[in-house]
């Protein structure tokens, strides 16, 4: 195994990682800005207010995009076992 396939490996990794978890997190941080800026508006400071929109937006997030993660998921997971196959032969 070589330098340039481990590293090959750890970037398709890193891609496949902001693939899946890139969207939740966007949304997770979109929808706590909007919220903060409502709080700081408004003067209230009610910690539930944050949660449960970040919770429902997340929800909704996973529902719509969770058979693209599967999907990316997947792939990735075969492309290492295809790796595996080569190394091992």
């Amino acid at each position: 195994m070589t330098e340039n396939f481990v590293i090959g490996i750890v970037s398709d990794a890193i891609k496949t990682a902001f693939k899946i978890a890139g969207p939740i997190l966007i949304v997770a941080m979109v929808v706590g800005l909007l919220i903060s800026i409502l709080q700081a508006t408004t003067q209230i400071q009610e910690q539930t207010l944050t949660f449960v929109p970040k919770l429902l937006a997340v929800a909704a997030v996973g529902l719509f995009l969770g058979s693209f993660m599967l999907h990316t998921m997947m792939g990735f997971t075969e492309r290492i076992f295809e790796m595996i196959i080569k190394i091992s032969t």
